[in-house]
C-alpha cells in the first residue's frame, strides 16, 4: 500500500527540514531471478502471449527482493485479471491499474512506495554530449 503524505522532493526544494516519517527503500538495479512460475489458470485456458510477456517484466524488477509470499500471491493475482483483461474484459482496466500501482511498476509508482533503486544498472550520462547555456545565449547577444 502506498505510504501516505506527500511526495518527496529532492534536496533543496524541500520546505520541511524534519526527518521524514518514512525513508527511501534502496534496491540494487539488478534484475530479480527467483520469482515463481505462473501457475495453470483456474479457468483452464491458457496465459495469452501479452500476459506473460507482463509477468516476466513484472517478475523481474529488482524490488521484487523485498516480496513476501503474500506479494507474490498478490501478483499472480493480478495475473489472472491481466489474462482475463487480454482476453477482451478491458473493464478490468482500472483494476489493474491500482494493482499495478501497489506492485510498483512504474517510476511514480516507486516513488510513491519510497522505492529506489541504486547500482551499475543506472543509465550513464556523458558529459560531452551537452551544450552550454552560456554558448547558447552568447551566440544570440
Amino acid at each position: 500500500m502506498p505510504v501516505a503524505g506527500r511526495k518527496p522532493k529532492p534536496d533543496g526544494q524541500k520546505r520541511n527540514r524534519v526527518k521524514p516519517t518514512y525513508e527511501w527503500v534502496d534496491v540494487p538495479n539488478v534484475p530479480f531471478d527467483g520469482a515463481p512460475k505462473l501457475p495453470k489458470r483456474p479457468d483452464g485456458k491458457s496465459w495469452p502471449a501479452a500476459t506473460k510477456r507482463w509477468w516476466v517484466a513484472v517478475s523481474s524488477m529488482p524490488h521484487c527482493v523485498l516480496w513476501s509470499e503474500s506479494d507474490w500471491q498478490f501478483a499472480v493475482d493480478t495475473a489472472y485479471l491481466v489474462a482475463v483483461f487480454h482476453d477482451g474484459k478491458v473493464s478490468l482496466g482500472g483494476e489493474i491499474r491500482q494493482r499495478e500501482k501497489v506492485l510498483g511498476t512504474t517510476a511514480d509508482a516507486r516513488r510513491d512506495l519510497r522505492i529506489r533503486y541504486v547500482g551499475d544498472a543506472d543509465p550513464v550520462v556523458e558529459e560531452g554530449n551537452v551544450s552550454s547555456l552560456d554558448d547558447d545565449r552568447a551566440s544570440v547577444s
